[in-house]
């Protein structure tokens, strides 16, 4: 003889089943891109109004990506990193993503190089792109295309 009333744990894990479902259509790839506008506006957040001159940049990125949960990234910027000339940050972003901001590396003359690394999750086939501002103001760019074969946010 089975009972109709539900446990508090089969409650719980039906309702948690519902919302995790509900998450996961939030984050399906396509549903949730950033626009060009937002790019750009991210963009002059960044770096305000300098154009970006291309050249010193590095970006160390898998043209495929079979898994878009977790894509190794580096970065390296062409310095001295003495007082007198050293990049103070670099930033990544990726335009395809609902948020195109991925990370903001610092750095000092003490950072000895301008190198950094991590994993980030891209949601679909898109641009990497890294910006490198410089202690006399001026701002170096690089970008790289990554193709996904499964999408990072849910796909």
């Amino acid at each position: 003889m089975m009972s109709k009333a539900m446990s508090r744990r089969q409650v719980f894990f039906s309702i948690g089943g519902v919302a995790a479902a509900g998450v996961g259509m939030t984050l399906m790839p396509g549903l949730a891109k950033a626009s060009p506008e937002e790019v750009q506006k991210a963009i002059k957040e960044m770096i305000g109004d300098t154009t970006p001159q291309e050249g010193k940049v590095s970006l160390d990125l898998p043209e495929i990506a079979e898994n878009g949960n977790t894509v190794p990234v580096g970065v390296s910027v062409d310095s001295p990193m003495t007082e007198d000339s050293y990049v103070k940050a670099v930033h990544l972003m990726a335009d395809g993503n609902p948020s195109p901001e991925v990370i903001t590396f610092k750095f000092t003359p003490q950072s000895g190089r301008a190198e950094a690394s991590t994993r980030m999750r891209l949601a679909q086939t898109q641009n990497v792109i890294a910006f490198a501002e410089m202690s006399d103001g001026s701002v170096y760019r690089a970008a790289q295309p990554v193709k996904v074969t499964i999408g990072g946010c849910g796909g």
